[in-house]
């Protein structure tokens, strides 16, 4: 690859964007396109995925590659120039949740447009997160799951538990209102190159089975551009309406964490929670949004113990919620205080398991020492997010029939096999699979 980029120029400019945000957060910038030149379209190009499925067009990364110099000049052109045509995502489906017979739609932009909505995104990026709240954490820089977990665990535990406003958006990215965020870009950018280009990815379309149809809501299906511009439509219907708006008018504490379109509030009072839950479907409803009425609840979370409840009884109740794959709930620690503790969901570890039986059902055939390697791998990346502080029950829950489930299906890889365990735990001796652990102190 030849020209590689400026990495030093395309951070200096970065930081000149943020600054000139920073400087006067009522300001519209008008003139940002003209810093989406080579240098950042190369290293747009070096951040996007290249193992990703291929879009409408069929071209892949490595054939973008072949003639990158080429390809990134005319994307360039035809950007600045407005001769850019955003092409269809093609739409495809992927399990949803631990039903196997439920699929969520993916939507699967062409490569070049990958690269391009990059490039917008990083400029869009160093103008808002000038904006954005300590709240939000999903899709942002220096910013992950975990910390919303362990913020989330601090405001708990600071303020003695409380009351839990669980909300769930009914299909927020298929429903987004274009009309409202347009308005809401107009406050803080308004380069017309970046803003058609915009409009043209949320006109683009999906194409599916050969029929193309084109949704006047939601946000650009996959499309790396996405997250930023949902960030942005909830930093303004629900993050600044809530720091400005609401927190102001409570009588008592409350903090709201929300990662993407995943969020909760707690408060301390139960009067403040349940005004807020009144109020919050018109909020929304506002801004062409509505909550799904089975999955958004107010939840006791009170640390047990109180004066409703002397010390040493058990609570009445169950006082638990699930946010960010995690279920979180009251249990005393070993010195005998209550603690606010943290384990997988049951719903993920449903969805894990199944997903893991399916495959060594698919695999069984294979290599012993590539499945096992293969189950490793699966098994990191699911320690790598759940092996958090306290979760250890959890994680040798997964590891205990993770290795049922592989001795099952290996067991059938022939009509007359007889894998004992006797036989299975020699096997294991050669090919472990050792025990999860914690590796975050959310």
């Amino acid at each position: 690859m030849t020209g590689s980029p400026n990495l030093e120029t395309v951070s200096t400019r970065l930081q000149r964007i943020a600054q000139l945000a920073r400087e006067d957060p009522k300001r519209a910038l008008l003139s940002l396109a003209h810093h989406i030149d080579i240098d950042l379209l190369r290293e747009a190009y070096r951040r996007t995925r290249k193992d990703g499925a291929a879009g409408v067009d069929g071209q892949t990364a490595a054939a973008y590659q072949e003639n990158l110099e080429e390809n990134l000049q005319s994307l360039s052109d035809r950007f600045k120039s407005g001769r850019y045509q955003a092409p269809p995502v093609r739409r495809a489906y992927i399990p949803k949740g631990s039903d196997p017979s439920k699929k969520r739609p993916i939507g699967i932009p062409t490569f070049e447009d990958k690269v391009l909505q990059r490039a917008v995104a990083m400029v869009l990026e160093a103008v808002y997160e000038q904006d954005f709240l300590d709240c939000s954490y999903g899709f942002r820089p220096g910013r992950s799951a975990h910390q919303a977990i362990r913020n989330l665990w601090q405001g708990l535990m600071s303020m003695g538990g409380g009351w839990i406003l669980e909300a769930d958006i009914q299909s927020f990215y298929d429903t987004l209102d274009h009309r409202q965020l347009r308005s809401f870009l107009d406050q803080r950018v308004r380069d017309g190159v970046i803003r058609r280009a915009l409009d043209k990815w949320l006109k683009a379309g999906v194409m599916e089975g050969g029929s193309l149809s084109h949704p006047t809501t939601g946000t650009p299906q996959g499309g790396v551009v996405s997250p930023l511009l949902s960030n942005i439509y909830l930093h303004e219907v629900l993050d600044t309406w809530f720091e400005a708006v609401v927190k102001p008018r409570l009588q008592g504490a409350a903090f709201l964490i929300r990662f993407a379109d995943d969020f909760v509030v707690a408060f301390q009072l139960e009067s403040d929670a349940r005004r807020v839950q009144e109020v919050l479907p018109k909020r929304f409803g506002k801004y062409g949004l509505s909550l799904h009425p089975d999955k958004t609840r107010l939840v006791r979370f009170e640390q047990p113990g109180g004066k409703a409840e002397p010390e040493g009884t058990q609570p009445k109740e169950p006082r638990s919620f699930d946010s960010l794959g995690f279920t979180h709930f009251w249990e005393r620690s070993r010195r005998g205080t209550w603690m606010v503790k943290r384990k997988t969901a049951a719903d993920r570890i449903t969805r894990f398991l199944r997903q893991l039986s399916q495959w060594c059902q698919d695999n069984r055939h294979a290599p012993i020492g590539w499945q096992q390697t293969q189950l490793l791998s699966k098994l990191r990346g699911h320690g790598g997010y759940y092996g958090i502080t306290g979760n250890s029950k959890s994680l040798g829950s997964i590891h205990h029939w993770v290795v049922r489930i592989w001795r099952k299906w290996l067991s059938r890889r022939t009509r007359d096999s007889n894998l004992t365990w006797e036989r299975f735990n020699l096997l294991l001796k050669r090919y472990p699979l050792p025990n999860l652990r914690i590796c975050h102190a959310a």
